[in-house]
């Protein structure tokens, strides 16, 4: 067998080398801060800040939410799939994309919305006067539940969608030809072939659940519920600042989400179905009566509203509206808030900071997952395994443990590099965190590269930079610009990050919002939440246009 010289092999090594300490050091950060303690390791400190009662309180809180978050979802996503892929609504394609827009709006814009829909003497009150206090009732638990579970159904939506579409109606037709009932046949047919796809998408819910910064912060707090990020932002941020406690419940969180991921491989290889295969199928639809559809369409309707209509009528009237006083009332609206944004230095401020954090982090990560992509499939062995599960990483974890890491590892080596509490150092998070869609976007470009075509270079005499420069880049390029859009998308409305490690005065849309919402600016605020919504869904467009073209390629 052919080995790599130690030429190839160089900047392999110098690769790993920079996602090791991009990744890895402020992983092992966590960890050593946990149970190394005045310079000797001690892990009984370690054991009583996870034993202590509020974190024990914290952890219990964590997974009752993450549980209650999925059975939520279910109830909301299972019917909303069903309808969408087994009946009349099938034909309706623009659905897929009403039913997106909450999963790509911020969590803590939405939160936002429901808490001023909500609240005393809020929007609800002010258009039906006479329920009175009812809709302060909705801040307890089951409200923070509704409010997550309206931002994550959509993907467990689109599982059990797709899931359905594939089920070919041969299968069922033959059990009724033997005569199974429509009870019988989802029993014992459709329910265990969507098992294994309910089960991952479950399973992807409850870590997204666990992971979530933005809607336990903004409503969470309110109601006195504390999560695993809440509590980690608050013991790394507010006096007396005890990273320990943080760092051992990152540790805690690094370790359950881990196994979820496990959990979801697995099942994954043992439950799967393969049900298209190389004959045509097509699949089941149901013929629904005139008050089947009607039905179909209420449903639908009030999971639009729900989801999108009343946190987005909470947060563009509120951007509206002149004096918060007066409320919903003829006159009182006015767009001087949105002058105020493009004039007020901070706010054009903070918009740029978010265009530059994003733009640059979208080309930053394109340049190293490609990078990593070419090098992982050149490479055997060891360094084709450490690369690809390196880069990878980032994405099994929750951002704010990420973050926290970053802020350990760094702050510690700033004598050397002082790049901590410099506005690079939320660059280099960024790209810690989207790092892996690049590599995923780039990694699914290059399986519809033939070989032929790059031996067909080499054939005619072509350098490995030429043929990567003539053949392979134009034709990933699509993958790496659909890899950068959608990255700018996520990082231009980041929170937790801004929240954790922007330098002093330093704002981005998502901490200025949050800013001028707590600080009783609520309709600047909320007209900033609308330019930043906008943006994204231009931005998502574009995305979603390119995705098209390369599908049609």
């Amino acid at each position: 067998m052919k080995q790599n010289s130690p030429r190839q092999n160089f900047p392999r090594a110098l690769l790993l080398l920079t996602l090791t300490v991009l990744i890895l050091c402020p992983l092992i950060s966590i960890f050593a801060q946990a149970v190394i303690i005045d310079g000797r390791l001690d892990l009984s400190q370690a054991w009583s800040n996870i034993t202590n009662s509020d974190n024990l309180q914290t952890i219990y809180n964590s997974l009752l939410l993450g549980i209650s978050v999925v059975i939520c979802s279910t109830v909301i996503a299972a019917p909303t799939a069903f309808l969408l892929a087994r009946t009349h609504l099938v034909k309706n394609r623009f659905l897929d994309i009403v039913f997106m827009v909450p999963f790509m709006t911020p969590p803590y814009i939405a939160s936002m919305g429901w808490i001023l829909f909500m609240q005393k003497n809020g929007l609800f009150q002010q258009l039906f006067p006479a329920t009175d206090s009812w809709s302060e009732s909705f801040f307890c638990f089951g409200g923070l539940v509704l409010v997550m579970s309206l931002h994550v159904f959509p993907f467990l939506t689109t599982m059990l969608k797709n899931a359905i579409l594939n089920i070919p109606a041969s299968l069922e037709e033959s059990a009724a030809v033997f005569g199974a009932g429509k009870s019988l046949r989802l029993r014992k047919i459709f329910a265990p072939l969507l098992t294994g796809n309910y089960a991952i998408g479950a399973l992807l819910v409850f870590v997204k659940t666990l992971s979530e910064y933005g809607t336990p912060y903004t409503l969470g707090r309110r109601i006195g519920f504390y999560v695993f990020t809440t509590d980690i932002h608050r013991y790394s941020t507010t006096a007396p600042v005890n990273f320990g406690r943080s760092a051992s419940l990152s540790s805690i969180l690094i370790f359950i989400c881990m196994a979820m991921w496990l959990t979801q491989n697995y099942i994954t290889n043992r439950t799967s179905y393969r049900l298209v295969g190389g004959k045509g199928s097509r699949p089941v639809q149901t013929k629904l009566s005139g008050a089947g559809k009607f039905g179909a369409w209420l449903w639908i309707a009030v999971v639009i509203i729900v989801a999108i209509g009343i946190p987005y009528f909470a947060i563009i009237s509120t951007s509206l509206i002149k004096l918060r006083g007066f409320g919903l009332a003829a006159g009182n609206f006015t767009i001087d808030h949105y002058k105020e944004l493009l004039t007020t230095p901070k706010a054009i401020s903070s918009i740029g900071n978010s265009f530059f954090l994003a733009i640059s982090s979208a080309v930053i990560c394109s340049i190293i997952g490609t990078a990593v992509v070419v090098t992982v499939r050149k490479a055997k062995g060891f360094f084709k395994k450490a690369l690809e599960a390196v880069s990878l990483l980032p994405e099994m974890l929750p951002s704010i443990v990420m973050v926290i890491g970053i802020m350990l590892f760094w702050n510690t080596i700033y004598k050397i590099i002082p790049l901590y509490n410099t506005i690079g150092i939320m660059v280099l998070a960024y790209v810690v965190l989207y790092l892996p869609y690049t590599v995923q976007y780039v990694t699914s470009a290059f399986t519809q590269i033939n070989d032929s075509l790059l031996e067909a270079g080499r054939t005619f005499g072509a350098t490995p930079k030429y043929v990567f420069r003539r053949i392979t880049l134009p034709m990933v390029s699509r993958g790496i610009f659909a890899g950068a859009m959608m990255i700018f998308i996520i990082a231009f409305r980041e929170l937790v990050t801004a929240s954790l490690i922007a330098p002093p005065n330093t704002l981005v849309i998502s901490t200025y919002i949050n800013r001028e919402f707590e600080q009783g600016s609520v309709s600047l605020g909320m007209a900033m939440a609308v330019i930043c919504v906008i943006i994204t869904i231009v931005a998502l467009l574009i995305f979603k246009g390119i995705v098209e073209k390369n599908k049609e390629a």
